[in-house]
């Protein structure tokens, strides 16, 4: 199990975990446009050490190329409790910010997990309005063509063709469909075995059911925005694992199937959002997402 299990004290511990970090220099890790900071006063430049990370080549590490990110990633890489919320930049600037900075989250957990494995090329699951040159962006459209692997290198699908518009992943591990794991290869309904199930299934991904972008209000400012308020929309979610059963998409599909109360930070497991709940995890989530990498 990785650090991500370790229960933090309190925010101040959070930091000084992210602080301790030091940043991967691997050119192709985030995305094919050149990020515009090498990181900010408010996230520093967090990757952990690549070990000998120039001279670790994709092809040469075990098969891992897919993770839903767990609550406890993201609290220590926020630093903060209830995570990023739907402010994603994690300091990246300019446009295209959310979704290159969603990709270093994906690139800094997945190295936290399997040292060396940034230079898989992480992509995070997510669709937006405008990229660096104004144009909508589709999430299905950013992960390569699989197949993809859990942490355990158990097979999750063999193509996109398996991923979408399917309700559940097709074509994969049966074991691993219907409750899709966190980094470590554990089961996002109950990340920690030693506490019960938790209501927690709500993803990230401003997309339809056939991964391309759901609507110019699903996407929180195409990530870059932590304000709850309805102007900036309510996030497109889909289900890390099925509330009912496969046969309906209501509660079940794992792109696409509620919007999110709002664009806050939050952790919601209550299973029903309150009244006036304006955070990403109300009613049962935290903000998390999915990462996809390009190389098995």
């Amino acid at each position: 199990m990785s650090s991500f299990f370790v229960r933090r004290l309190g925010a101040a511990v959070l930091l000084v975990a992210a602080l301790a970090w030091v940043g991967c220099d691997g050119d192709d890790s985030v995305s094919a446009t050149e990020p515009d900071t090498e990181g900010s006063a408010e996230y520093p430049d967090a990757c952990p050490a690549c070990a000998d990370g120039d001279s670790v080549a994709a092809a040469d590490l075990p098969h891992f190329s897919f993770f839903v990110t767990s609550l406890a990633a993201l609290q220590e890489l926020s630093g903060s409790p209830d995570g990023f919320g739907g402010d994603l930049r994690y300091g990246e600037t300019g446009p295209g910010a959310g979704l290159r900075g969603a990709d270093r989250i994906c690139e800094c957990i997945a190295e936290r997990s399997m040292p060396g494995s940034s230079v898989k090329q992480w992509r995070a699951f997510l669709s937006i309005t405008a990229d660096e040159n104004g144009q909508p962006v589709d999430a299905i459209d950013r992960i390569g063509a699989g197949p993809w692997y859990d942490r355990l290198g158990r097979l999750l699908a063999p193509t996109r063709a398996d991923l979408v518009p399917h309700i559940r992943p097709q074509n994969g591990n049966a074991a691993i469909r219907d409750d899709l794991p966190n980094e470590d290869g554990v089961p996002n309904h109950r990340p920690d075995p030693n506490l019960p199930k938790v209501d927690n299934h709500h993803m990230l991904t401003g997309s339809d059911t056939d991964g391309t972008l759901y609507s110019t209000s699903a996407t929180c400012g195409d990530w870059t925005t932590a304000d709850g308020s309805s102007a900036n929309g309510r996030p497109r979610c889909g289900f890390s694992w099925p509330r009912s059963s496969r046969a309906s998409n209501s509660g079940s599909h794992w792109v696409s199937g509620l919007n999110a109360p709002g664009c806050a930070p939050g952790v919601g497991t209550e299973g029903k959002p309150p009244a006036g709940a304006i955070t990403v995890g109300a009613g049962g989530g935290y903000g998390g997402f999915y990462c996809f990498a390009l190389h098995p």
